[in-house]
Parts: structure tokens; C-alpha cells; sequence
């Protein structure tokens, strides 16, 4: 049975919370409480704080300014362990689950039933079971967690916390990867664990989801909490007014008209899964054209499938005029003229090699010695504004800054005719940021066509000629940013379409 919760209470209360990171403040005079037998919902713009406040409320993160009282007692933050003892569990985007145990096993995992000192799976299984009967999910218990859905190992995740009696759920984009069938089954789920007392805050981008099933909102923007109401007081417009204020979008005076340019690259009816849905797409030579969408949209998705690193990606590309089948490969992509800088700087880059040895990385060239390799890749890192006094220091001591630099002077250094660009300044100071975006312009200016995906919209907006937006793996809108000015909340709407409305 359910462990017996008044309603109404507070679990969680944060008072005039603040967090800095260096000298930038995250968060600064956020108080939001989350109730028992409540849903709370944080919405606003990537970088609006949500997560930081999320993580204070989960004690993951210790506030620099302000309280945090749980059930009522102070308590100090940046402990998770203390948190889960004090009943508090959250879920993050990234999964912690073990991908070669079961999912029974996964739920119990941290807090085993035991018997004699040994594990009691029989009694693991029935507490499972009944658990899963009382919230009316239905979950393959005895399938490793690495062969089921993700909406299964979402789920798992809650469960896991609920089994371990956890008064208080804090979700982050618990449904941005889930399809509408798996939605529903998850918001049923929320709708009966709410209804036994629980409190739940829920961190999402997606606006019906929040409209549709929380009983409170806050909105955060650029590191304040700027309204927090009942769901009754709010509407879509409403929301998205709060989230981005009246800010108007003006041409910037780094992006470069092609409207003369011929076509570089154009794709017909991209298909991914369920990740995206019939996408047409074309960029002419020295054009920037921003690709932005909010998560799940189906951006980075565009982006592998035109690279050819998207499995099973199907659809019609035009390069140069001439028709051919999407790439398969990176290999064929990169003979082909289209180079992509992906997402993960780990991924792509070897942290025990120097700047100039990523560089030449999987090039066909003869024996270079460490010198006369430097002197080949100095003129694309100086492009890119990496300092020449850092050559020689191995990637992996860099900075995140640096090691995007290294990055996209790898892929430019290779002069493609598309270069498609996933999320360029994440985790790097404005500084760098700056000096990516200024060498993209430039890139352009000599002739490539350049894509760039992100989920910072005023990144996009400061070097693109062209917005194409996404939501749901369809394209919702395109603007012609030399046109007149408009509003970044007319822009974010198409970001935020209903499904049925995609355009």
C-alpha cells in the first residue's frame, strides 16, 4: 500500500535561492515550493535557470544565496545522498540505469530486499509486481534495461525512486524523447503517483505537456523567477510572453545574404524513425541558415542524416544540382564535401594527442614530423582564435573552449562544400563563443554552406540568414531573418506548435 501523505503540505521550499558558477550567477532570487499531491512545473529558455534550480531542489547543487527547507526542516543542499535520505529523488535526462541487469533488478538496485544475508529476487519480484498493478504500468521485468524502450527505462527510473519511498520527484524532460503512446502511459503514471501524495516538479520544454498536466507553474527567465502561478492562470501565449519577454529580432550584422548563391546541398522527405518526419531542407553556397528547435525537435537528428552517421535514415539530396542518395557513411559524406562537427567534443576528438594530431586525424597525407604537422594546422587554429602557445598541450587538458576551436578547425581545415555544425558554443565562455561564431561568418564568406543546429535561439538568430525551426521532427516554420523584424516569442510559438498544427 502507499505510505499515507496530507495533501496540500509543503515538501520542498526554496527561498530566494541563488547560484553562481565562477562570477556568473545561474539562478539569483528564485523561492518556488513544490506540495504534496502536486505537480510543479519550471519552464523558460535554455539557460533560464531551470535546471540549476532543479538541482538546488534536489540537493545536487548547493545554493550560494538562500534556503532550502525540506518537510519543513533547513537543510543544506549539495548532498544527493541526504537528499534521498529526506525522501527526495530525481530523475535526470541521463539515465542511471545498469544496461546489462534487469530491469527488477535496476529497481531495486541501492536498496535490495535481503534475506539471510542474501538478495530475496522472489520478494523483489512481488513488491515489483504489485507496485506495477497499483500505478497500472506495465514494464518487462525480466528484460535487460539495455534491450527495452526508452519510455521503459524512464519509467524504471521513477519507479526505482517511488520503491525506495520517496516523497518528492524531481523530473528533467521526462517525456522529450517519448512518443504520444509512451506519453500518455508516463503522464498516467504521474497522475496516479500525485494522487497517492507524491510531490512532483517537472522540468520541460514541452508547453501542452505542462498546460495539459500540472497544477502549478514557474517561469524563469535569464536567471530569475519571473511568475509562479496555478495552472488556471496560464495559457500558451501567456507562457511564452513570460519566457522570453518582447524582445524583437533584427538582422545581424554578421550574417550574409546567398539569395543569389546557387544551391550547395538540398534534401528532399528526410526520414529517422520516429525522429523525423518527411524534412526538406537546402542551403546555397556562403549561406548560414540556423537549424533550432527545442528538445526532441529532431535538429541533430537533421544534421547525422544529411552526414550520413544517422542509421536507417532515408530521403533525396541534391548536391550541387546533382541527385544522389543520402550518404551512408561519414566516409562517403566526407568524399562528397559535406563535413559534420558533432555535438559530443569527446566523441570526436582524442584527448591524448595534441591540437595538430587531431587535426590530421583520419587524413590521407605522407609522414609529417610533429613540426612541420603544427606548421599545417597553425593557420586554421589562428582562424579560429586558439592561441599558437597551446599547439603542443594535449587536447584533453584544454579547455572547453579551446577544444571546440581544435574542433572545428579539424572539419573547416578539410574546406567542405556544406559544413553542418551541432550545437557550436555548448559548454564554453563568451569569449570563445564569440571567436566560433565570428570564424563560421567567415567560412561562409569564402563560399561553404554552413548549417548550424542549436537549441540557443539567439546564437542561431546572431550569425544565420535563415531560420528553419523544427518541433517534432517536422519543419514548423521558416523565416527569412533579412526580412522585417519579428519577435523572439513569434519565433518560440513555432517551436512550441501542437502536433496537429505542424506546418
Amino acid at each position: 500500500m502507499p505510505s499515507a501523505r496530507s495533501t496540500e503540505q509543503a515538501a520542498v521550499v526554496a527561498t530566494d535561492a541563488g547560484k553562481r558558477f565562477g562570477g556568473f550567477w545561474a539562478l539569483r532570487g528564485a523561492s518556488v515550493t513544490l506540495r504534496a499531491g502536486r505537480i510543479h512545473a519550471l519552464v523558460g529558455e535554455n539557460g533560464a535557470g531551470k535546471s540549476t534550480l532543479l538541482g538546488i531542489l534536489g540537493g545536487r547543487l548547493r545554493a550560494d544565496e538562500g534556503t532550502l527547507d525540506v518537510a519543513g526542516t533547513p537543510v543544506a543542499g549539495g548532498s544527493p545522498r541526504a537528499s534521498r535520505r529526506a525522501g527526495i529523488a530525481t530523475v535526470h535526462q541521463e539515465l542511471m540505469l545498469v544496461p546489462h541487469l534487469t530491469l527488477a533488478e535496476n529497481l531495486f538496485l541501492g536498496h535490495w530486499r535481503t534475506r539471510g544475508g542474501f538478495v530475496d529476487r522472489r520478494a523483489q519480484r512481488a513488491e515489483a509486481t504489485a507496485l506495477l498493478d497499483r500505478l497500472r504500468v506495465d514494464l518487462p521485468l525480466g528484460r535487460r534495461a539495455a534491450q527495452v524502450s526508452l519510455a521503459h527505462q524512464q519509467m524504471t527510473e521513477i519507479l526505482r525512486a517511488v520503491l525506495a519511498d520517496a516523497a518528492v520527484l524531481l523530473l528533467d524532460e521526462p517525456s522529450a524523447a517519448l512518443a504520444e503512446a509512451e506519453r500518455a502511459t508516463l503522464h498516467t503514471m504521474l497522475d496516479q503517483l500525485r494522487s497517492e501524495g507524491h510531490a512532483i516538479g517537472i522540468v520541460s520544454h514541452d508547453l501542452d505537456e505542462v498546460l495539459g498536466l500540472a497544477d502549478d507553474v514557474s517561469v524563469l527567465r535569464e536567471g530569475r523567477l519571473v511568475a509562479s502561478r496555478p495552472r488556471s492562470a496560464w495559457d500558451r501565449p501567456s507562457l511564452i510572453e513570460h519566457m522570453v519577454g518582447t524582445r524583437a529580432v533584427t538582422p545581424s550584422a554578421r550574417a550574409i545574404p546567398a539569395a543569389a548563391a546557387p544551391v550547395a546541398v538540398q534534401v528532399r522527405g528526410v526520414r529517422a524513425g520516429r525522429s523525423l518526419d518527411g524534412v526538406d531542407l537546402e542551403v546555397r553556397r556562403g549561406e548560414v541558415v540556423g537549424l533550432w528547435g527545442l528538445v526532441g525537435s529532431g535538429r541533430s537528428t537533421l544534421l547525422r542524416a544529411i552526414a550520413g552517421a544517422q542509421r536507417a535514415a532515408g530521403g533525396e539530396m541534391l548536391l550541387d544540382g546533382e541527385p544522389r542518395p543520402l550518404p551512408r557513411s561519414v566516409v562517403e559524406s566526407g568524399r562528397a564535401g559535406i563535413a559534420l562537427v558533432p555535438e559530443s567534443r569527446r566523441a570526436a576528438l582524442v584527448a591524448g594527442m595534441d591540437a595538430a594530431a587531431n587535426f590530421h586525424l583520419g587524413r590521407s597525407r605522407p609522414w609529417l614530423s610533429p613540426q612541420a604537422e603544427r606548421a599545417v594546422v597553425r593557420p586554421w587554429l589562428s582562424r579560429f582564435g586558439f592561441a599558437a602557445d597551446r599547439h603542443a598541450v594535449l587536447v584533453g587538458r584544454l579547455s572547453g573552449g579551446n577544444q571546440q576551436k581544435v574542433l572545428m578547425a579539424k572539419w573547416a581545415g578539410r574546406v567542405p562544400r556544406v559544413l553542418l555544425v551541432d550545437e557550436p558554443t555548448r559548454g564554453i565562455d563568451l569569449a570563445a563563443k564569440t571567436e566560433v561564431l565570428d570564424s563560421l561568418v567567415d567560412l561562409a564568406r569564402g563560399g561553404t554552406a554552413v548549417v548550424v543546429a542549436s537549441s540557443e535561439l539567439e546564437e542561431v538568430l546572431a550569425i544565420a540568414t535563415r531560420l528553419v525551426v523544427l518541433a517534432r521532427g517536422r519543419v514548423a516554420a521558416e523565416f527569412d531573418l533579412s526580412e522585417e523584424p519579428r519577435t523572439v516569442a513569434e519565433i518560440l510559438a513555432h517551436g512550441f506548435t501542437p502536433e496537429g498544427d505542424l506546418r
